[in-house]
């Protein structure tokens, strides 16, 4: 784990209330927790804020505009005019500085502020101390609402956790927490309200609005056994499901603790810009006292130091870094906010980093191109049709695969078959009344040296060959469908400045290569155990060290290659475990033309980071050579602090309003 020094400017702003975990490592990125927690946020309400805004301009209305003599001539008075304006803002910043400075952490903006305000003072500029301190505060303002503005759909999430179950216990329906609640049990979930925990739907049907998991807004329809899951909220009819999952243990716990550390991850650019802050801090600070005393032995009798103060105090107000902590984080934050708005979750800040730089991705086809809802198109067999469906759909029953499933729903049988078990890659075998059955691919009877129709080979579609007692019974063949945005999921990742596509599939190999010739993929592969997937990936890294690679799978069976690529990207992954704990960031949605949308964000906010940057440094180093040579004043140094911090902030925001394709 590595660990930041204490943020010389405020990133608490950029949490989530969120409970320690643990570090998690993902091939290279390493995941930091900051430990230092600053609040200045909250450092003045807005009625002390009020009272120091009508102070200063009073002040400044009776010295510059009636220019009244009963203030201007009255020092005493004019002094704790001004100290009456500045305490409200001024305190909690000085208390903040000398709380850090007990923890041994004295080069921060709270001491930079104090030291600069309280010169000022020192020297008469009163009410340039008490603007640059206003000013500042007002900032911090303007910072916390734009925060809480980018961190608005990430608290959507939290929102929508259900706080209470109704259970069926003792013969009847007895609310409880949804905490206390076990596997197994039955609950009751009235029409507007959100399901409590994950579970299977025991009622016939169920309309349910997922739009705060998945971002869609149209409704969505489930049937008997199939899972809901915690937060969807029932929209027609009373409904029962029995609990598959302790609340701890459900996919939106998993995705809100997910969402909750993702700004705990921080993007390379974060880490470089509080690095730069800790060196630069120091430097600009004794830089400043040096351009107090250094004159003194170039000018002599002409040396004042008042003047030489002034211009220190004005390079110390112009080099508070808060412009690119505060915003480069932000945009970053903002960027996270506007994908889970889009239905894309980013484990953290790295990760969108790392998409915006996506040269290559790597696809599975099952469920991730195509839907991954198989049908039984065609039976062929040596044997009579019900016998041979009956013994393979006993077999498939013992399957999870989706063309298992496939065949099971077309052919429900009560035959059970006895000592299933899954031969990799390749199918299953098993016996029922002492007969050997093998269910499969071609490569499963090549294994077992049993001999079938070379015929078999020419067929396109996905096949399941069938031997009964080493010899070839039949086959049954599966179609899957290509989801309706694929091609054009292909079509705008090129747009985003992806060069190569690929798709990797255990599905054979002549289907593989016509579903890539149909959506427009560059390179297909079909035919792949996992381990083969994960060779090719390998490979491919190995092949192209300076490419950056993601992969898209379902998160399970493509666990491996997905921990391998340098972001893993789980389709559909929302009921997934696997798909949540593996993965670097998951489509809510199914849809892989979120992928597109996910690159695109992840460039917008690279790009807005970049102009953030860009900007705070141009403007600071023009205003610190001005005010090193008396040219530019306190009013312009304000501008260089807060001003270009609210307009970092601000086109940081703007993240939020951007339309993805």
């Amino acid at each position: 784990m590595i660990h930041q020094d204490k943020d010389s400017c405020c990133n608490s702003k950029l949490e989530l209330n969120k409970k320690p975990t643990s570090n998690h490592n993902h091939q290279g990125h390493n995941h930091s927790h900051d430990d230092h927690d600053h609040n200045h946020g909250e450092m003045s309400n807005k009625w002390t804020i009020g009272f120091s805004i009508v102070m200063f301009f009073l002040g400044v209305f009776f010295a510059n505009v009636l220019r009244a003599d009963w203030f201007i001539n009255t020092p005493t008075l004019r002094v704790l005019w001004y100290i009456a304006a500045y305490v409200p803002v001024g305190f909690p910043v000085i208390k903040e500085a000398f709380g850090l400075l007990l923890k041994k952490d004295f080069f921060n903006e709270f001491s930079l502020m104090s030291i600069a305000t309280l010169g000022a003072f020192a020297i008469g500029e009163y009410p340039e101390a008490v603007a640059v301190m206003l000013f500042y505060t007002i900032g911090e303002l303007f910072q916390e609402s734009a925060v809480n503005k980018a961190k608005g759909n990430i608290k959507a999430l939290l929102d929508i956790r259900p706080n209470e179950a109704n259970v069926f216990r003792n013969n009847a329906f007895t609310v409880v927490n949804p905490e206390e609640v076990a596997i197994g049990e039955r609950i009751q979930v009235k029409v507007g309200e959100k399901i409590p925990l994950d579970g299977e739907l025991l009622s016939d049907k169920g309309s349910f609005n997922t739009s705060a998991l998945t971002g869609e807004s149209k409704p969505s329809t489930y049937k008997k056994g199939e899972t809901v899951l915690t937060g969807m909220i029932n929209l027609e009819q009373v409904i029962e499901i029995r609990t598959t999952k302790l609340y701890q243990d459900s996919s939106l716990a998993k995705i809100l603790e997910m969402v909750q550390e993702a700004s705990t991850r921080k993007a390379p650019t974060e880490l470089y810009i509080r690095k730069f802050a800790k060196i630069y801090t120091p430097i600009v600070f004794f830089l400043a006292v040096a351009l107090t005393f250094i004159p003194y032995f170039f000018l002599g009798e002409a040396y004042s130091f008042t003047q030489w103060l002034e211009r220190a105090l004005v390079f110390l107000v112009i080099s508070c870094p808060c412009a690119l902590v505060i915003s480069v984080p932000l945009g970053y934050f903002g960027g996270i906010g506007a994908a889970s708005r889009n239905g894309i979750l980013f484990k953290g800040s790295n990760f969108l980093e790392l998409m915006a730089k996506l040269d290559v991705v790597v696809m599975d086809k099952t469920g991730t191109l195509t839907e991954g809802v198989f049908k039984v198109q065609q039976v062929e067999t040596t044997l009579p049709q019900d016998q041979f469906v009956q013994l393979v759909s006993a077999i498939e029953k013992q399957s999870t695969h989706p063309i298992a499933k496939a065949i099971v729903e077309a052919y429900p049988t009560t035959l059970v078959a006895e000592n299933v078990r899954e031969i990799s890659g390749k199918g299953l075998a098993g016996v029922i009344d002492n007969q050997e059955i093998l269910v499969g691919n071609t490569a499963l009877l090549k294994q077992h040296n049993i001999a079938y129709p070379a015929a078999v080979d020419d067929i396109v579609e996905s096949i399941v060959v069938v031997s009964i007692s080493n010899r070839y019974a039949g086959y049954i063949t599966i179609a899957d469908q290509i989801k309706e945005d694929a091609k054009d999921a292909i079509r705008l990742m090129k747009t985003m400045g992806v060069q190569k596509t690929i798709m990797l599939s255990g599905d054979k190999d002549t289907i593989t290569q016509k579903v890539a010739k149909e959506t427009g993929i560059d390179f297909a592969l079909g035919g792949l155990l996992p381990e083969g997937k994960v060779e090719q990936v390998e490979q491919l890294k190995k092949d192209n060290p300076a490419s950056s690679i993601a992969f898209v799978g379902d998160g399970i069976n493509d666990a491996p290659v997905l921990a391998l690529s340098d972001v893993g990207i789980a389709m559909g992954g929302l009921g997934s475990d696997a798909a949540i704990e593996t993965a670097d960031v998951v489509i809510q949605t199914d849809q892989p033309s979120k992928i597109a949308t996910a690159i695109h964000i992840g460039k917008e906010t690279r790009k807005i980071v970049i102009q953030n940057i860009t900007l705070a440094l141009v403007v600071k180093v023009i205003v610190l050579i001005l005010g090193a040579g008396g040219v530019a004043t306190m009013w312009e140094a304000v501008f260089a602090d807060v001003g270009v911090a609210l307009l970092a902030i601000l086109n940081a925001v703007r993240i939020q309003k951007m339309k993805f394709i």
